[in-house]
């Protein structure tokens, strides 16, 4: 029960996170990626917090074996950088810039009804698909 908990606990406080820094605006997340045009750098603060935050995340996770609920886990030894891993980030990073979403945004903006979120998350989903079906070959 534990564990449900602070899942749902977590997920709100991400959640109340994006939607406090606008994440779930597609016109904000627009305008801090048009360097050129009309910049609006606030979202920047919002990354650098969740460095921040990110940074003293795994340097206490990399000191234990197991989840606050008592679950294992390990964090991913891989550290190379290759072409599939820049492709990857290019490929999200467009489409970060196109939509005006990635991921967990998306998905809160599309319980709030936002109609671009109904095009951006079924093309997500497929995506995902497509590459684990390419992946396997």
């Amino acid at each position: 029960m534990t564990r449900y908990l602070i899942a749902l606990v977590s997920g709100l406080v991400f959640g109340l996170g994006l939607i406090a820094s606008g994440m779930t605006n597609p016109a904000k997340v627009k305008g801090f990626l048009d360097l050129l045009g009309a910049w609006d750098p606030s979202l920047a603060l919002v990354m650098g917090g969740a460095i921040a935050v990110g940074v003293i995340a795994f340097a206490l996770a990399r000191r234990r074996s197991r989840s606050w609920t008592g679950e294992p886990f390990e964090i991913p030894p891989a550290t190379l950088i290759d072409r599939r891993l820049i492709a990857g980030g290019l490929l999200f990073g467009v489409g970060w810039g196109i939509a005006g979403f990635c991921p967990g945004p998306a998905l809160l903006a599309l319980s709030s009804g936002l109609p671009a979120a109904w095009i951006f998350v079924p093309t997500m989903l497929l995506g995902m698909l497509a590459h684990d079906y390419f992946a396997k070959r």
